[in-house]
């Protein structure tokens, strides 16, 4: 059995770059790893803030490493964005949209189409279309008085070039062009992680968030009351570690040491 602080552990949410993977490489054996959840009994679901690919290609990615998922155990904070939205808006309907095919994908899985004349609310994440025009157009239908929904902060994300610019780097010239602070749903708002454990049917404290980045993972898993992870094989370095309050529950320097502490 896997235990935390005494503590059983019955689920667990895993970050994915950075943490099972960097870009086409794995950072663990991935298909063991999830094999070892299984004989502890351990439930698992991914929460990503990579709103850039669907739930489809996610999971043939795992494919790709060998190792079988179910669409319930992939989030998105595509996904998370869209629950977000239907929650605000239930009867669904036009939004205006800026970002790529995985996000106009989810959000109409969820109800909403993309239409600039009579949209009820801006939704927008990381799309690598990003040009002027992207900023110009967004902020212009966000002056208009209509909410601003944002899929996640995320500056930068691991690729094997280095940390590369992420959503969090078109948010912030969207806000600075529209003047308004958008609504998130991604990580580190913790709607992602009650939506996992919701699907896990776990409580907070018999479930671990695993993940890469302090500033999203671990304090989007603080937030909602659950054990924490840092795994040393992505984003956050040793250091960011040491200055952070208060510590996650584990500092690991892989994903593969999670049973072995």
């Amino acid at each position: 059995m896997l235990h935390v602080n005494g503590k059983r552990i019955k689920g667990a949410i895993l970050d994915m770059d950075g943490v099972l993977w960097r870009h086409t490489d794995p950072l663990c054996d991935i298909p063991q790893l999830f094999k070892t959840f299984t004989d502890n009994q351990v439930k698992v679901m991914m929460a990503t803030n990579n709103g850039l690919h669907t739930v489809d290609e996610h999971i043939e990615k795992f494919r790709l490493f060998n190792t079988k998922i179910e669409p319930w155990q992939i989030m998105t904070s595509a996904i998370a964005t869209a629950a977000l939205l239907k929650k605000h808006f239930p009867n669904e309907g036009p939004v205006y949209i800026a970002g790529e095919a995985a996000l106009i994908k989810t959000l109409e899985e969820f109800g909403f189409h993309h239409s600039e004349k009579d949209a009820q609310a801006v939704v927008a994440g990381l799309t690598k279309k990003f040009t002027y025009e992207t900023i110009k157009n967004t902020s212009l239908a966000i002056q208009k008085g209509l909410p601003f929904y944002f899929t996640n902060p995320d500056p930068t994300y691991p690729s094997p070039e280095g940390n590369i610019p992420g959503a969090g780097t078109l948010l912030a010239a969207i806000e600075a062009a529209s003047g308004v602070k958008a609504i998130l749903a991604g990580k580190p708002l913790p709607f992602s992680f009650e939506v996992g454990m919701k699907r896990l049917k776990t409580k907070p404290d018999e479930t671990v968030v695993v993940g890469d980045r302090l500033t999203t993972d671990i304090l989007g898993g603080q937030e909602a009351g659950c054990f924490t992870a840092l795994v040393l094989s992505g984003v956050s370095t040793i250091s960011d570690y040491e200055a952070w309050e208060p510590k996650p529950n584990l500092l690991l320097e892989n994903i593969s040491e999670l049973f072995n502490q």
